[in-house]
């Protein structure tokens, strides 16, 4: 399996395709304005089809090309309940924004919830709540397997945790306590080797951050 990291939109968010070429299937998880072109190079050249979008969130960075992606390819779409409006009904985001930011909603075909599985591409991911930035972020984690690379234990965490920060808490649904608590209980409890995969900039580990992210103090050892 690859992971092809693909920053795209306004705001150079991150999103992740995730790749078999065994299996012919691909996931992408989050969908930046632009996207859909990125992506569909890379699904020809490695012969896959795109089966599903996780969605980390529903901030509207995260979901500008979903409802394209799910019209054009055919991608079923992946959510937390808890950001149901956000999703399905952009106006509420442009409402708190301030602006028209030309949002398209989305259905959702499968509500995710905490510790939940999900199979795909021959593997098995884990899904843990991490609220605080807004009220339905998740993370899609993927054990280490007996794998290496950079497959080798990865956290795709949509904008609660960055290298060397967190997502903003300030916008409505978002709090800076329960956030750290997010944090602590769901990201720092994975092993310390766990590539972190944010919604913005560069890959951290989740040892890195607990040694040294000012924002969360590292958990006692």
């Amino acid at each position: 399996m690859k992971i092809h990291v693909l920053p795209a939109g306004p705001l150079q968010t991150n999103g992740y395709l995730l790749t078999e070429p065994k299996t012919g299937e691909a996931v992408l998880v989050d969908a930046p304005l632009g996207i859909t072109e990125v992506i569909r190079p890379i699904l020809a050249k490695e012969g896959c089809k795109l089966t599903a979008l996780w969605l980390t969130h529903g901030h509207f960075d995260h979901m500008q090309d979903a409802a394209r992606l799910k019209r054009e390819l055919g991608a079923r779409v992946l959510a937390h309940r808890d950001d149901q409006g956000l999703i399905e009904t952009p106006e509420i985001m442009e409402g708190f924004m301030g602006a028209k930011l030309g949002l398209e909603g989305v259905k959702v075909d499968q509500w995710v919830a905490q510790g939940e599985s999900i199979e795909a591409l021959g593997r098995s991911f884990e899904v843990r709540h991490v609220p605080g930035h807004c009220p339905g972020n998740v993370l899609f984690y993927l054990p280490a397997n007996g794998s290496t690379g950079p497959t080798a234990g990865a956290a795709i965490v949509g904008d609660a945790l960055f290298n060397g920060g967190v997502g903003r808490w300030d916008l409505p649904g978002g709090s800076f306590e329960q956030l750290a608590a997010s944090i602590r209980s769901q990201i720092y409890t994975l092993p310390d080797d766990t590539v972190v995969l944010p919604g913005h900039g560069p890959r951290t580990t989740v040892g890195d951050e607990k040694e040294g992210n000012p924002f969360v103090a590292a958990l006692a050892r």
